[in-house]
């Protein structure tokens, strides 16, 4: 038998174990796309809830309509929609607002449907419980309103960039009336 120069044994052992890892990982994928026997289980009836949420199209109008009436009275602000879980549905920031105002809005929409009252009420209870503002992702000052469908929160709007807390609930209003339409 003939001696292979050290390059052939590294490029052979190389191509040798590239075969092996090729099969390992076959296996792994294709076991991970197969349910595991036994797993799947039906739950009790009544054991799963269905929550309701705004379309795209709905949260699109909503945020629309906060921006609308922020800039009818020059106001340069972001407005943000949420669903009932914090998550993001649509942002609109407004020509010229403020680079914080991006965040802000989306934070007062969150912490709107979180605690399902608008923020200027929700910056009271501070007075009472000054650790609410350590929760993550919360901002409690005006400007975010709930979205309710038969009592419950199903969506925030958050708009942030007027000169004052007031008037960004004024425009998050104008957004949730739109949804009235």
């Amino acid at each position: 038998m003939k001696n292979l120069s050290r390059r052939t044994r590294i490029a052979t052992g190389a191509a040798a174990l590239a075969v092996v890892g090729a099969a390992a990982f076959g296996t792994v994928s294709a076991n991970a796309s197969a349910p595991a026997a036994g797993v799947a289980r039906s739950v009790a009836h009544g054991a799963t809830t269905t929550s309701t949420h705004l379309t795209i199209d709905a949260a699109t109008r909503a945020a629309r309509a906060a921006l609308d009436a922020a800039e009818a009275e020059n106001q340069r602000v972001t407005v943000a929609v949420v669903d009932r879980n914090g998550n993001t549905i649509v942002t609109l920031r407004g020509d010229g607002a403020g680079p914080q105002s991006y965040e802000s809005a989306q934070r007062k929409a969150f912490t709107a449907v979180s605690w399902n009252a608008p923020t200027s009420e929700l910056s009271g209870r501070l007075q009472q419980t000054p650790n609410l503002k350590d929760i993550p992702g919360t901002l409690f000052l005006g400007g975010g309103v709930p979205v309710t469908d038969r009592n419950a929160p199903i969506a925030g709007i958050g708009v942030a960039g007027a000169p004052s807390g007031t008037l960004d609930e004024k425009y998050a209003r104008a957004g949730a009336a739109a949804l009235d339409r």
